[in-house]
């Protein structure tokens, strides 16, 4: 059935509201377009469709022609009223083209008054279910729902690859109390690329990627992309049955930090990236061959820059494209679980780019960040300053921990620049920052926004690890948020880093002025939940790879580094080392290059990598090296003030009384025959590791003249004990000797 057009009267309302439409500058679009009641007898029904040129309204079996008005984009028809709740299509004639198109104006808003109210309150954990795009069906259409938050917008519409990037074709409908906007629009689906345009205060139009996007394009790219929520694996449940013991504070941890881009690349195929899938299949498997029991990766969210090394995210909720698709992550995921790795990935919620479609001034004003540049900017980074006070940031940061953990399944969050988060005065002058309330200068709204998202994802996600990279002395780090710490699980031991290191590069004849470098962490060592770090930070920017920091001739360097591996090793807290660690880069790392693979060929670097092995492979089967990680009684010095000839020597206790570890370290070229320590425990102690043993390219001094490597206690008072062996101690090398009978 067919009706004729009608002729509709214009009125200054219509001409008002058409020109709004016509600039991208209609805030209510849904106030006008649609279906509205004209009286009691009849409805009027518009749509505004840029380049249509004639339109017809199709409500079931009826057919109404619409009316163009003043040879605008606006087109309309009166309808009864009886059909005003009915579902309607629109059948467009664009010229070249006839088709059939669902009118997003004829839907109901799909939000829910909790969820905004939450989401302003700061307490949405899942609030990238209601922000974002998400494919929906509704009244039995399939469709995209886009939902955006951008309270001080004048206007903001949808613009994608469906609409020809048109700003005017969809315009959003605006939940006044939350500054929400949202539209579902038909027919959009997966991969459609999409942004928001927003008109502003100043009159102004930005083009926006969406903050809770789960895709984007990669760069040059810039653009938002539609992506369904990967589904929960069932086949991990075994997984995190087990993983309450793998993350515990008393299991042993060993960590291998890589950053993707440039842990092996596709050198004769352009030198390209190894794709999610492909690191299952060859990273995974090395990693667990070291026998490390964590993977870290570095930043995951998508980034606009390499050099950031994804430090610079502007897509929290997208796992980056360079590498595949989302569900090409996820896979790299499961495989991490089916091997028995944890994934711990880098979170960055300190900081964020200047890139014109990310969040700055993303509404036209400081949105997410702080107006006064006094709070949000960092000088260091030339980048913005989460406003944490505001709630509505607290809940994306919430919703964007929960979203790795509970979504993907990730097992920890590295949390980068804690130290930044939490001084208002960070890396700032005196006049360069602004007191808080109390005149203080902490950051009150980082410390409540850190205690929520760490209290929140023990909560929800329970055994996981949070870990803080925090380089000050802030009490409590790791501490509950219920005894006011920040609940934190583990907290990076920068101290130990940057003290052992001081240590390690001077001249071992110079070493015994420093001797207090490399036992002062021991002053401490208990205030906090540690893990000693070894990481990425300390092989760039000029500061050289580890081998180079090291003194002396080649022999020399590789001699102090396994030195100093077994040290770190047998002392108190979890252990992470950074990707080529292991080979003994002799160059710093560079982020668009692979590793060095080369060096295995080569006899010393081959020996450094099997005795990463084997470090790792005593670590874990040793419980004295770990168990007692975060207690007292788990550490005893033998001798801590042998400066002299800087020798340290100390026993490891595991929870069993007679599971016990002797340490000794030399960090001098000098060979020590006949040298006497005294033991915990009269009876046989095995030497398990000596890092001068030929096989790790050492010079092979024996350290007890049997072939078995068993050396007897006698009953010879020495450095305040009992009992005490006879031993010789190789150059530059670290020994570990295990009581294996009494």
């Amino acid at each position: 059935m067919t009706n004729t057009a009608v002729m509709i009267p214009e009125c200054e309302t219509t001409k008002q509201t058409l020109d709004a439409l016509a600039n991208a500058r209609c805030s209510d679009p849904f106030a006008f377009l649609g279906v509205h009641q004209v009286n009691h007898r009849q409805c009027i029904v518009r749509v505004y469709l840029p380049t249509a040129i004639k339109v017809d309204f199709v409500f079931g079996d009826k057919l109404f022609k619409s009316t163009q008005i003043s040879k605008s984009a606006l087109f309309c028809a009166l309808i009864p009223n009886e059909l005003a709740s009915a579902p309607y299509k629109l059948q467009v004639d664009y010229g070249s083209a006839c088709i059939d198109v669902v009118d997003p104006y004829q839907f109901n808003s799909t939000l829910h008054e909790q969820d905004l109210y939450l989401f302003n309150e700061g307490n949405l954990e899942n609030s990238y279910r209601l922000l974002g795009a998400h494919i929906i069906e509704l009244d039995g259409i399939l469709g995209c729902r886009f939902s955006v938050w951008a309270p001080n917008a004048k206007a903001v519409s949808v613009i994608g690859h469906f609409n020809g990037w048109n700003k005017t074709a969809h315009p959003m409908r605006l939940h006044p109390a939350s500054g929400i906007w949202e539209l579902f629009i038909p027919d959009v689906g997966k991969d459609e690329a999409y942004k928001y345009a927003i008109f502003t205060n100043e009159h102004k139009h930005l083009e926006k990627a969406d903050p809770y996007a789960f895709k984007m394009e990669q760069s040059p790219g810039t653009a938002s992309l539609v992506q369904p929520l990967v589904p929960v694996k069932i086949r991990d449940e075994k997984w995190f049955e087990g993983r309450k013991a793998a993350n515990a504070v008393d299991a042993p941890i060993a960590i291998y930090e890589v950053h993707l881009g440039s842990w092996k690349r596709r050198e004769l195929e352009g030198n390209r990236y190894l794709t999610y899938r492909e690191m299952a299949d060859d990273l995974i498997p090395y990693v667990k061959s070291l026998g490390f029991t964590h993977l870290q990766v570095m930043p995951i969210s998508e980034y606009p820059f390499d050099g950031s090394w994804g430090y610079q995210p502007v897509g929290l909720f997208a796992p980056t494209s360079r590498f595949g698709s989302v569900e090409d992550f996820s896979y790299f995921v499961d495989a991490c679980h089916d091997s028995g790795l944890g994934l711990i990935i880098d979170w960055v919620p300190g900081h964020f780019p200047s890139d014109p479609q990310g969040l700055h001034q993303f509404d036209g004003t400081h949105l997410y960040e702080h107006a006064d540049a006094r709070q949000g900017f960092h000088p260091d980074w030339n980048t913005y300053i989460y406003n944490y006070d505001r709630p509505e940031v607290q809940s994306y940061l919430l919703a964007n921990a929960l979203f790795w953990l509970k979504e993907f399944h990730i097992d920890g969050l590295r949390v980068d620049a804690v130290a930044s988060m939490l001084y208002l005065d960070y890396s700032r002058k005196e006049g360069e920052w602004i007191p808080n309330c109390f005149g203080g200068r902490e950051n009150l709204g980082a410390i409540a926004c850190l205690k929520k998202v760490n209290a929140r994802s023990y909560a929800n996600c329970g055994h996981v690890m949070m870990v803080a990279e925090e380089s000050t002395a802030w009490p409590g780090v790791t501490a509950p948020t219920e005894f006011n710490g920040l609940g934190f699980g583990f907290k990076w031991n920068m101290g130990w880093m940057n003290d052992t290191l001081s240590y390690m590069k001077r001249d071992p004849v110079h070493r015994k002025y420093h001797h207090h470098e490399i036992t002062f962490s021991m002053a401490y060592a208990y205030s906090e939940n540690y893990i000693l770090p070894l990481s990425h930070d300390e092989v760039v920017h000029g500061k050289g790879a580890l081998l180079s920091k090291m003194p002396g001739d080649d022999w020399q360097q590789f001699a102090n580094l396994r030195a100093y591996y077994a040290f770190m090793y047998a002392h108190p807290g979890k252990k992470l080392l950074f990707m080529g660690s292991e080979l003994a880069q002799r160059e710093e790392w560079a982020h668009d290059t692979q590793l060095n693979w080369d060096l295995l060929e080569s006899k010393p670097h081959r020996a450094n990598f099997e005795l990463i092995k084997t470090l790792n492979t005593l670590y874990c089967q040793v419980p004295a090296l770990y168990e007692n990680d975060t207690k007292p009684g788990g550490f005893k010095w033998i001798d801590c003030q042998n400066a002299e000839q800087s020798i340290l020597s100390f026993v490891r206790f595991g929870k069993s009384a007679l599971e016990n570890v002797v340490v000794i370290a030399n960090f001098t070229p000098t060979v020590h025959h006949g040298f006497r320590l005294g033991v915990p425990n009269a009876g046989v102690y095995e030497v398990i590791l000596n890092t001068d043993n030929e096989k790790f390219y050492g010079s092979g001094i024996s350290v007890v003249g049997s072939k078995q490597q068993l050396v007897k206690t006698n009953s010879i008072d020495s450095h305040g004990f009992e009992h005490s062996i006879e031993i010789s101690i190789g150059p530059l090398s670290t020994i570990y000797l295990r009581k294996v009978a009494g």
